[in-house]
């Protein structure tokens, strides 16, 4: 089977319903086999206020307790996933909406209490999974790409004893690249890593680690953009083929940031 592509796109793209539409047109023209997972933070955080509920973010990780379980779930793994699903059925893309426990895709493991970046908080997050390649049911994967699918994952797996565990997104990429030697792209709301914040043209081109040192150092790289590089170094060397950062108004563009190691 020719090479896989992985395509994570995150709230930006799956609550604006125009940037959602074009996305799933061109994502359904890309060429080749292919893998979708998404997220959906900001409309389960909306829903949980509107049914009264407050979501705890700590470190950039959403607190999972049942309630908030029941709620992502719901958002996640039903109206993103099947509304996604539905899109890219208009536009001829056979897609099959999944969550980890479906075909036991993806197994995850609980987390364990962490301490934080001040070195002495320690957090429970609760009903948060863990996952790496060895997560991935990388057979079933490819039977369903074999078969002509589109696999469309949600953030939401299961530990294979009856709970599910919520999951970032981002790593659910990452894992289901690095198990099948795929290209991974991770689209969000710029054109790619910027060297300028404010200047959506001054897109760096290729960061390898000793860039991403200076970068870092320097203040171009900072907050959120931090551990997606970092995770991005960490599934190249894990399996992932390639890994590009880029806009997902431009997927079928060349451009975005390349990392490399």
């Amino acid at each position: 089977m020719e090479r896989v592509t992985v395509v994570k796109i995150g709230g930006n793209v799956v609550e604006n319903e125009q940037k959602l539409e074009q996305f799933c047109r061109d994502f359904a023209s890309l060429q080749g086999p292919k893998v979708l997972v998404h997220g959906g933070g900001v409309m389960a955080s909306e829903l949980m206020g509107r049914l009264g509920m407050e979501a705890q973010m700590i470190e950039g990780r959403r607190v999972t307790d049942a309630k908030t379980l029941q709620t992502v779930t719901m958002v996640y793994a039903g109206w993103c996933n099947k509304h996604i699903v539905a899109l890219l059925q208009k536009y001829s893309c056979n897609a099959l909406g999944l969550s980890g426990c479906d075909a036991s895709v993806i197994k995850a493991r609980r987390r364990a209490p962490r301490t934080l970046k001040d070195g002495k908080t320690v957090v429970d997050y609760g009903l948060v999974g863990d996952v790496d390649k060895s997560s991935v049911n990388a057979d079933a994967l490819r039977k369903f790409l074999e078969a002509g699918l589109c696999p469309v994952l949600c953030a939401i797996n299961h530990d294979g004893q009856g709970q599910l565990l919520n999951t970032n997104a981002d790593t659910v990429a990452s894992a289901v690249a690095c198990a099948i030697n795929a290209k991974l792209v991770y689209c969000f709301e710029k054109n790619g890593v910027l060297y300028d914040r404010f200047d959506p043209e001054s897109v760096i081109g290729r960061i390898n680690p000793l860039d991403f040192t200076s970068l870092v150092a320097d203040g171009k790289v900072a907050d959120g953009m931090i551990p997606k590089i970092e995770n991005a170094f960490k599934a190249l060397q894990e399996g992932a083929a390639e890994v590009v950062i880029k806009n997902s108004d431009a997927l079928l563009k060349n451009g975005g940031t390349h990392i490399i190691i």
